[in-house]
């Protein structure tokens, strides 16, 4: 949530920034709402003084009635009070390009040159099939579409992967060299490896603002829980009410876990291969911060996806999310995108999200500064790696007799060179 001291000082950049986010949000009737919820708080606290004070019983009596009436009052003001204050969305950078999707989202910079194929390319799904590292049929008749069975040295492709990028995250000299690398003002503080839960409370998810729009998860109604979209869904909560001290910041998790999509309204959408599928495996990265180092925090999550990225030499682009892309709490987001040769287009592979205090102010996480100010921490979370990558390497690596190579810094940890 929002701040909403700074709400009441500049109404105006609020405004701004739900033109900006293509957001219908009733501001004015907000800030009114909020107008009556602090004057009846105000009037609440009159009336328990007068009640200290009364020097008779039916006096304090009367009071008491009275107070009781005006805190059930308080009650219903206060919930529709809560649940507008949490459909406000997060500011925006005001260097986010302004755009209503995707299609608006600005380029920073392309690494890498296309491979050109002297054979006739095939898309990933092909090759999988062919050489039976993907079924889906079988997935289709035990869980429905859009899910998928992987075999064989696909598996242990992603296992490469996944040991590969753990290698870098958990390691301080890999850290630093990538923090030299981008001229990043940072920490090489290993991140933490967690094991976390794939099944969150809704108001646990509700408190990371990602429980909504439930179409996209997958709900275990009877029990009130969800299975994640993503680790950083139970990565963030840990340390939910909790008041750091400055010298345990930043304090950086990462974890590898199945994630669950409802990929509701996309019918019909990349049905072809394991690029939109409702359960994948991914790594991520979270991230919580002092306020003053959580954008050099940002900057070290985009640097690690460029730099896991351009060691698999696969070409792709690093990009700023337009206005209307980015999600509702983030301050600022970049997505890495990468080549797909058959389809002859860049695809998201990549997302990195800083959301300045406006999760940790729902989740109640702050530090103790060295002056005792308490402030709500910041925090970042970012892809690290997905199954999207694996894509990615079997149509940029493939060969015309349906092997494929394998890029040369995941050949010690698969022991071959093709596969």
């Amino acid at each position: 949530m929002i701040d909403l001291k700074l709400l009441r000082a500049d109404p105006e950049s609020m405004r701004d920034t739900l033109v900006r986010r293509y957001v219908d949000f009733d501001l004015d009737a907000f800030l009114a709402l909020d107008e009556r919820h602090r004057m009846m708080k105000s009037q609440i606290d009159e009336k328990k003084h007068e009640q200290s004070q009364a020097s008779d019983r039916d006096s304090a009596r009367a009071l008491k009635e009275e107070i009781r009436t005006l805190e059930e009052a308080y009650k219903t003001l206060s919930d529709e009070h809560t649940r507008l204050w949490k459909e406000l969305p997060n500011f925006l950078d005001p260097d986010t390009p302004m755009g209503p999707d995707e299609e608006s989202n600005e380029v920073i910079r392309t690494v890498g040159e296309p491979r050109v194929f002297d054979f006739a390319i095939k898309d990933h799904e092909e090759i999988g099939v062919a050489r039976g590292w993907i079924d889906k049929e079988a997935a289709a008749k035990v869980s429905g579409s859009r899910f998928a069975y992987l075999y064989g040295e696909l598996v242990m492709l992603q296992r490469a992967l996944s040991n590969y990028v753990f290698d870098i995250l958990t390691s301080r000299e890999a850290l630093r060299a990538i923090i030299d690398h981008a001229g990043i003002d940072a920490s090489d503080a290993p991140f933490i490896p967690v094991n976390p839960p794939i099944i969150v409370n809704q108001e646990t998810l509700d408190k990371m603002g990602r429980l909504h729009p439930t179409e996209q998860r997958y709900m275990l109604h009877d029990q009130g829980q969800v299975l994640i979209g993503s680790a950083e869904h139970s990565l963030g909560p840990i340390p939910m009410d909790r008041i750091f001290e400055e010298s345990e910041l930043p304090l950086r998790y990462v974890a590898e876990t199945p994630a669950f999509r409802g990929e509701a309204g996309t019918y019909g959408k990349d049905m072809r291969g394991i690029l939109r599928m409702h359960q994948f495996d991914k790594i991520e990265m979270e991230i919580f911060s002092a306020p003053e180092d959580a954008e050099q925090e940002h900057a070290l999550c985009i640097a690690i996806q460029e730099h896991v990225t351009a060691s698999l030499g696969i070409p792709y682009r690093l990009v700023r999310n337009a206005s209307g892309d980015a999600g509702s709490m983030d301050y600022r987001q970049y997505d890495i995108e990468v080549w797909l040769p058959w389809q002859q287009k860049y695809r998201e592979t990549h997302t990195a999200d800083y959301m300045t205090d406006y999760q940790a102010r729902r989740l109640g996480i702050r530090v103790r500064r060295q002056t005792g100010e308490k402030q709500y921490v910041h925090m970042v979370d970012a892809t690290a790696v997905s199954q999207r990558p694996l894509i990615a390497i079997l149509e940029n690596y493939q060969n015309e007799d349906m092997t494929v190579s394998v890029p040369e810094v995941l050949v010690p940890y698969l022991g071959k060179e093709v596969m």
